[in-house]
């Protein structure tokens, strides 16, 4: 059922999926550089985006790569990845790529980038331990994620139901330790600040898949819960990022 209803959000969402930040391409430009500065990709690196969606950010580590694979299991989103000779789409999961399950173009890669997948996967620990072993020696995966809480303007039910289904960074990197590579977790935050009625819009257009669990009521019901607590014409916030780097011998 789970699956159901992300794969069922992000077909919804992808015909207007990168709306969502247009209003503020600096967080794209930072989480770019807090990308690039960790998996240090050059011009013969071959990399894979998992979990790529729309290729935000496959976008600017092509400017770096070799080659950059776009691996989302969502058709419609992959459909919204520009045409370019270095962006390579391909259908599929984590759980694919890491049992062998997906046909990949290279049988090996320098770095391998998940942003925002984790919580979507079963049991992370065999999925990582499938995935190193794509990796080149010196190789690199990044796992880029939110804390088990944080501190969004959302109604009491979804920040709840956010702390039961996400995963803590923590044992995600003891998880990617124990398949060998040399593990390192940091986070950053990144202030934000919309117009209020422009969040709120975000929220009934449920740009978190976390939101596809509540329906049109009990979102509008929340809606109002944020606007009460919210009464200004702004809302501002920090949003803040675990960081999970794993490098290959």
């Amino acid at each position: 059922m789970s699956g159901d209803i992300t794969r069922d959000h992000y077909a919804r969402l992808a015909p207007t999926y990168d709306e969502n930040w247009e209003y503020n391409s600096e967080f794209i430009q930072w989480m770019s550089a807090r990308i690039q500065e960790r998996l240090r990709v050059n011009a013969s690196d071959l990399v894979a985006d998992i979990g790529c969606g729309t290729g935000l950010f496959a976008r600017e580590i092509a400017r770096h790569a070799r080659s950059v694979v776009c691996i989302d299991p969502s058709a419609q989103m992959l459909a919204e990845i520009p045409s370019q000779d270095k962006l390579i789409p391909l259908t599929g999961n984590a759980e694919d790529v890491a049992g062998g399950r997906a046909v990949l173009p290279f049988e090996s890669f320098d770095a391998l980038l998940l942003k925002e997948v984790i919580h979507h996967v079963e049991d992370p620990a065999v999925m990582l331990d499938g995935l190193v072993r794509l990796l080149r020696p010196g190789g690199r995966i990044l796992i880029v994620m939110l804390p088990s809480r944080i501190s969004y303007p959302l109604f009491a039910d979804a920040l709840e139901l956010f702390t039961t289904l996400q995963p803590d960074p923590g044992d995600v990197a003891d998880q990617l330790r124990d398949t060998g590579l040399e593990t390192d977790l940091t986070y950053e935050a990144f202030p934000l600040s919309f117009a209020t009625e422009r969040y709120l819009q975000m929220v009934r257009s449920r740009y978190m898949s976390l939101l596809s669990h509540f329906d049109d009521d009990q979102l509008e019901s929340g809606i109002a819960e944020i606007r009460a607590s919210h009464p200004g014409e702004r809302i501002t916030f920090t949003d803040t990022f675990a960081f999970i780097l794993g490098t290959a011998a």
